[in-house]
């Protein structure tokens, strides 16, 4: 049996590990993620992506939102959805809760590229307001 070559550090980081599962995922769920995902970082040049719970992770001043695929949908969860305003109602998913909401993006969906980047930055602002909190 042939010698398994260790992944690099590069291919090991976050972005890295994020480009690979939207390979891995290919098709409509794939593109969807990547849309998202170019969403994100255009609302905001600061974030960070991560990789935890072998899950994509956007965070500024704390998580923003994760994006997870299944087998009917791409689901993006934002960490303090429930914190922020939502007027063009995206998020459409774990609206019971009292701390995340999601949106749920089906075959063929298409979301709101502005509105999208507005609740992105909306979500950051809250995440910097809990900071300033916390440091009080």
């Amino acid at each position: 049996m042939p010698e398994r070559k260790k992944p690099s550090a590069r291919e090991q980081t976050p972005s890295h590990l994020i480009d690979q599962r939207i390979r891995d995922l290919e098709g409509w769920r794939g593109e969807t993620l990547a849309r998202m995902r170019a969403l994100i970082l255009e609302a905001d040049p600061e974030m960070t992506e991560e990789w935890k719970w072998t899950t994509p992770v956007w965070s500024h001043h704390g998580i923003v939102c994760t994006g997870e695929s299944y087998k009917q949908h791409v689901k993006l969860t934002f960490a303090r959805g429930a914190s922020i305003p939502d007027p063009s109602r995206l998020f459409n998913s774990s609206l019971e809760g009292n701390t995340r909401r999601a949106i749920d993006i089906h075959e063929g969906e298409k979301v709101d590229a502005r509105a999208f980047k507005v609740l992105v930055r909306a979500a950051v602002a809250e995440n910097g307001r809990a900071v300033k909190k916390r440091k009080k």
